[in-house]
């Protein structure tokens, strides 16, 4: 009998760690401020949301900041379970299920303060060169428009000094990306520049959950449970004003 029940115990004790393994999620995203960036508070207001979220709904997670191109080729390649900051577009869902929205972007062009460019609707902007990061979805318009002059580059430091050298006339951010990041540029970079009125667009923010987790659809709904009961008892807009947003 002792024997059965220390092999009982055991036996107990692999399922909870199996369990728990089966719990811890591997969150991906790149570096982008103020939503994500390891050097800030908490890895940044997005980060802190998500893994929040998740671990008031019953999941461990560790994040690992990489290169966009690579987090989305690892949650397409199930290496990450979820994709932080995916804007939506249809061809992720291949790779993903995409959660509820969590939060709302303002993307708006940047252009130099000495050009005159005015944007009421893309047809506009067709004679502009447009720096946009490599990899990026910004809106479905923008994104199938051929005739908008696109200059892929690596992040949106590199386009904004692109802009200021004159090497490409536009740019787009979203807002609260783009004013974070000019407040770390040289004071030549962020005073040559400025924000069209109108904005390209206003995107909601999601996790994406890689297909290749065989709870993808468990997952997603758990966050997005979570997420609903912190904007409902406040600690969502809490957080927010942590990271001074």
């Amino acid at each position: 009998m002792p024997r059965l029940l220390l092999a009982m115990a055991l036996l107990g004790m692999l399922l909870i760690a199996d369990q728990a393994w089966a719990q811890k999620l591997r969150l991906a995203g790149d570096a982008w401020a103020p939503y994500s960036d390891t050097s800030l508070l908490k890895g940044g207001l997005s980060t802190d949301l998500i893994q929040t979220a998740f671990a008031r709904a019953g999941y461990s997670t560790e994040y690992e900041q990489v290169p966009w191109a690579r987090a989305v080729h690892g949650v397409s390649e199930g290496r990450y379970d979820v994709l932080i900051n995916a804007w939506y577009s249809e061809d992720r869902t291949l790779i993903g299920q995409f959660s509820q929205a969590y939060l709302i972007n303002r993307l708006r062009f940047i252009k130099r303060k000495d050009a005159d460019v005015d944007f009421q609707n893309l047809v506009q902007l067709h004679p502009h060169s447009i720096a946009v990061v490599r990899g990026y979805a910004y809106s479905p318009e923008f994104d199938a428009d051929a005739l908008l002059k696109k200059v892929p580059v690596a992040s949106f430091s590199t386009a904004v000094r692109m802009l200021v050298a004159g090497r490409v006339e536009l740019t787009v951010e979203d807002e609260y990306a783009a004013r974070f990041a000019l407040s770390h540029e040289p004071a030549q970079v962020r005073d040559s520049v400025e924000f069209l009125p109108r904005s390209l667009s206003e995107n909601s923010l999601h996790i994406l959950v890689s297909l290749k987790h065989p709870d993808h659809e468990k997952i997603v709904a758990d966050f997005d449970k979570a997420i609903a009961a912190m904007k409902a008892d406040g600690s969502y807009d809490t957080l927010f004003k942590l990271h001074g947003l």
